[in-house]
């Protein structure tokens, strides 16, 4: 009989099925039908800081009367917190699987704060969205890794909730980050965040956004740093994301390493169903394979039990187009 079950950061999950932070996260109709469909847990769609910042500047600009702005700011900002902290109630009240917040940081401490009260609310655990462009050439590299890491400890001081860190690819050593961020008490880092990146419309000479969602070759990036990180750092939960769009991408992540993966654009072209799809495909995997349970196979392609580690490490195609001569 095949068990899906898996652990993330300390949660219990019915399947490794994660259906990452969205707007399809930010309904909770849609995520009783994610729970129906197989989902493990949902990651709610982000509370931004930017975007607070931006309402709270706009409702700024609207008031004629200076000595108000520190009211205007405390009402949006509360405002925006309350919402948060109602979807989180009602998910909870709704779904019996693992209902995690997320907050996207750049610069504030008030995340601090609204950590506790998102505990209050009932969350299962907090993903820390975070990311600070390095752009400074005079600002050293430790600066923006410390800010990562000195927001972490803030946060786990005053909350009991396990911490999911969601980490872009920029660093320079990944597995120290992510040693790091566990010695300072994350329970799971998820591998890697999809950031927005901009384009060039050449038709008027504006910026728009590149492609939003992930295709199946994004996969590649975060596939290599499951299947190292986990034999380096094997304490902490590891979450693949980012072109998980199949069932044997999940098999592949969890045989790197992974405990579980986050799921988002392949929901948004086949729709909240697709997770019954990916699932059965991984069922079917398991079953020619013999294996029960996804520990049964977890990890047995990472760096450590392969006979040649360092296909991890090509970073060349000098070996690949040497076959086609």
């Amino acid at each position: 009989m095949i068990d899906l079950s898996t652990t993330y950061g300390g949660l219990n999950l019915k399947t490794p099925l994660i259906v990452s932070s969205s707007g399809l996260t930010s309904s909770v109709e849609r995520i009783i039908k994610m729970e129906q469909a197989g989902a493990g847990a949902v990651v709610l769609k982000s509370l931004f800081e930017e975007q607070i910042n931006y309402e709270v500047s706009s409702m700024s600009a609207e008031s004629d009367y200076p000595e108000a702005a520190d009211y205007v700011n405390a009402y949006a900002r509360e405002n925006s917190l309350e919402d948060y902290l109602s979807m989180i109630r009602e998910a909870k009240a709704a779904v019996g699987i693992p209902v995690i917040a997320s907050i996207n940081c750049v610069k504030s401490n008030e995340w601090v704060d609204f950590a506790k009260k998102m505990e209050q609310a009932g969350a299962d655990a907090l993903e820390l969205n975070i990311y600070f462009l390095p752009i400074e050439k005079d600002k050293d590299s430790r600066v923006y890794e410390n800010a990562y890491l000195d927001l972490v400890s803030d946060v786990k001081k005053h909350t009991s909730l396990p911490l999911m860190i969601k980490l872009g690819h920029g660093f320079t050593n990944i597995t120290w980050m992510v040693n790091q961020l566990y010695l300072r008490g994350a329970s799971s880092i998820i591998l890697f965040n999809r950031l927005y990146a901009p384009d060039i419309d050449t038709s008027d000479l504006s910026f728009t956004s590149s492609e939003v969602l992930s295709s199946p070759a994004d996969m590649r990036f975060p596939l290599r740093w499951v299947g190292i990180v986990s034999s380096r750092v094997s304490e902490i939960d590891l979450a693949a994301s980012t072109g998980v769009h199949s069932g044997l991408a999940v098999v592949k992540q969890i045989l790197a390493g992974a405990t579980s993966v986050q799921v988002c654009s392949v929901l948004y072209r086949n729709g909240i169903d697709y997770l019954r799809d990916m699932i059965n495909e991984l069922k079917g995997w398991m079953q020619k394979n013999n294996y029960s349970t996804p520990s049964e196979f977890r990890g047995k392609m990472n760096y450590n039990n392969l006979k040649d580690p360092t296909v991890y490490e090509r970073a060349q195609f000098i070996k690949y187009f040497s076959k086609m001569h």
